[in-house]
């Protein structure tokens, strides 16, 4: 009998430890909440990466996008921010710019840019403005001369095709209508098809990744004008860049100023953050499985078949400029709600 004791008593000891040390994202599911219509490429995106990543987390966890647009992903980045629990087993694909919104004091804003849990982006994004060849409008020269401003379509003020054009407007006097209240990418280029707007500021990648811009391109329905990078993308060799037309116009600092601080969403691309306080061994798992995924072969060839650009952000240096940013004198704010309509 005291044998029988002892080797279920030594059975035990074995079998606690293993229970013990299971994987705290085995059997468990990851959300992904993104602030985009299904179909969006910040639909897409999340669904790829999520794809490949869990095969670079202990535990092999499930993983499923949820759609929460609106208002240019301010909807989906409040609910990360303020609902979400901070286990690490909900995750947001937001706007690189919410912090816009954060510096002017939106009230719409329910969270600090600063203190989201930062797990990496697929690529930096530089943007670029498209414009209608049928419109009068075939330079920024034609735009800051015209005396009526050509109309472009976004889904809200923290977006690209808001801020962008606005940008243009601060530093260059280019001057545009920017009609709001789309809910996504993919009625804006609707709007533009059907000549109710002329144009749309969007990222390069997209640009150059889908359907209806293949078309267009070689149709010479649109032709982009103006991009953010310092340096022209080798796609876009004719289009001149925001710096040189800042130098050719003759820009003051302080206007440079703000447009460094707005630029810097570039670097953010497509963040996938997750709420703040996720415990630091967890964030470290879903930054080494992010980063991890981003470099898997089969991930590449399919990014490469969607034209995906791939030039990773790592979390940590996005949690660094996110302190930055969001730490800006009152003058630049000041001149920051001038620029975005506050």
């Amino acid at each position: 009998m005291k044998k029988l004791v002892l080797a279920i008593y030594v059975l035990l000891l074995w079998i606690v430890p293993v229970h013990a040390q299971a994987p705290f994202y085995q059997g468990k599911t990851i959300r992904i909440v993104t602030g985009y219509p299904a179909g969006d490429v910040n639909d897409l995106w999340p669904r790829l990466i999520a794809q490949h990543m869990t095969k670079y987390i202990p535990g092999n966890p499930n993983f499923i996008v949820q759609n929460m647009p609106g208002a240019s992903s301010i909807i989906a980045a409040n609910y990360v921010y303020n609902v979400a629990k901070p286990d690490g087993l909900t995750l947001g694909w937001i706007a690189p710019t919410l912090y816009f919104d954060q510096l002017v004091a939106r009230k719409e804003v329910q969270y600090d840019w600063a203190k989201y849990t930062f797990v990496g982006s697929p690529v930096q994004s530089e943007h670029q403005l498209y414009m209608r060849t049928d419109s009068p409008y075939k330079t920024i020269e034609d735009v800051r001369r015209a005396a009526e401003p050509p109309k472009c379509g976004s889904g809200g003020a923290t977006g690209t095709g808001f801020y962008f054009p606005k940008l243009l407007e601060e530093t260059v006097g280019a001057k545009f209508n920017i009609v709001l209240g789309y809910q996504g990418g993919g009625p804006i280029d609707l709007a533009v098809e059907k000549g109710e707007i002329h144009c749309r500021a969007m990222t390069i990648e997209s640009f150059f990744a889908r359907e209806p811009f293949h078309t267009w391109r070689k149709n010479n329905f649109v032709r982009s004008i103006a991009q953010s990078g310092r340096k022209r993308d080798s796609r876009l060799p004719e289009t001149p860049t925001i710096h040189e037309l800042m130098d050719q116009y003759k820009t003051s600092d302080q206007s440079r100023r703000v447009a460094t601080v707005i630029l810097a969403g570039g670097v953010f691309g497509r963040p996938m953050v997750g709420p703040a306080g996720i415990p630091a061994e967890r964030l470290s798992t879903l930054r080494s499985a992010f980063a991890s995924a981003l470099k898997d072969p089969d991930l590449k060839v399919e990014a490469e078949k969607r034209s995906y650009e791939l030039e990773p952000v790592s979390g940590d240096e996005m949690e660094r400029l996110a302190k930055e940013v969001v730490a800006q004198p009152p003058a630049v704010i000041d001149r920051m709600k001038k620029v975005l309509g506050n």
